[in-house]
């Protein structure tokens, strides 16, 4: 009897670290509370300032064969690895991902909280970033390649690591929200970029937001991007793309034609009641799930349709 005891002891403790494993002998699945708004990451960035939403940045965090590539998360302007994925981060982590996420691009020697707002730099600076954080990523994890999910200037700035700054073999998948790879014509870049151009003034003197100027359609920046095309063959890149978009205009800036390797999705198609915008697209459940059959297509799930809000993406 207490041979038995001791068995079922051991095979107890046994199902137990397997569960904590889970598939693969990689990384957990977690039950992450999933708020689909674009805003549901500011309450974390508000109480842990300058920390990591929980289920990112676990640098102890090994990848399960299920899903083998980590996936690091890169936010547009203005945003930060909290504010801009409060969705995205308890998603994935509950589907067996390792989540990583930076800020980048940030005021130098700004207190909190403007150090919580991101992307501010000259975007081939924040690209160089973006690389040292992903060789940390690969470093800690032991995988050959990142994923990469990038919202607004989060989309552009990995493409010109992937380019010229070495990243071209480290990375895999490659989903972009709202992307602009054409740069961006807004009303107030139609009136002030000229004005800019005719000064002389280049994007790296502007005061602040010295990416802002970089989204001109015919900023150096964007010439270079889109030098010999912005597509490598090797990587995966999938854009999904609002037509309610506010500031990538137009909207199929971010729809660059490419071969197989590339997937252009609108979120409208098919679904007229998702009303997300630049930022709402980032919190839309639709674009969630386009975002997960992205990541894992060898296992798509049926694409949601929900009526979502504008800024917020939320349901309403």
């Amino acid at each position: 009897m207490r041979t038995r005891g001791i068995l079922i002891a051991v095979l107890s403790a046994l199902a137990a670290i397997a569960a904590l494993v889970g598939p693969g002998g990689g990384v957990a699945r977690a039950d992450l509370p999933v708020q689909y708004s674009f805003l549901s990451g500011i309450p974390g960035e508000l109480t842990h300032p300058g920390g990591s939403l929980p289920g990112s940045n676990d640098f102890h965090c090994k990848p399960s064969a299920e899903h083998p590539n980590p996936v690091v998360l890169v936010h547009g302007t203005g945003g930060s690895q909290q504010t801009n994925w409060g969705t995205y981060v308890p998603l994935l982590k509950n589907e067996g991902y390792c989540v990583f996420a930076l800020t980048y691009g940030q005021i130098p020697g700004a207190p909190w909280p403007i150090s919580a707002i991101g992307g501010m730099g000259p975007m081939q600076d924040s690209a160089a970033e973006l690389g040292r954080y992903v060789d940390k990523v690969l470093a800690a994890t032991g995988a050959e390649k990142v994923d990469i999910v990038g919202h607004s200037q989060g989309t552009a700035i990995p493409d010109y690591y992937a380019k010229y700054l070495g990243g071209a073999d480290k990375i895999d998948k490659y989903v972009s929200l709202a992307p602009l790879w054409n740069g961006t014509n807004t009303f107030g870049a139609v009136l002030l970029l000229p004005l800019v151009r005719q000064l002389g003034v280049s994007a790296e003197q502007l005061p602040i937001c010295q990416a802002c100027g970089q989204f001109d359609p015919k900023s150096p920046f964007v010439t270079e991007l889109r030098a010999g095309g912005v597509y490598l063959p090797h990587i995966t890149y999938t854009n999904i793309a609002t037509r309610y978009d506010e500031l990538v205009v137009p909207y199929t800036s971010g729809l660059e034609p490419g071969g197989a390797n590339v997937h252009n999705i609108v979120v409208q198609d098919g679904c007229p009641v998702d009303y997300s915008e630049h930022a709402g697209v980032a919190g839309s459940r639709r674009a969630a799930f386009f975002v997960l059959n992205a990541l894992d297509p060898d296992h798509p799930r049926p694409v949601p349709c929900d009526r979502a809000a504008p800024i917020t993406g939320s349901p309403f």
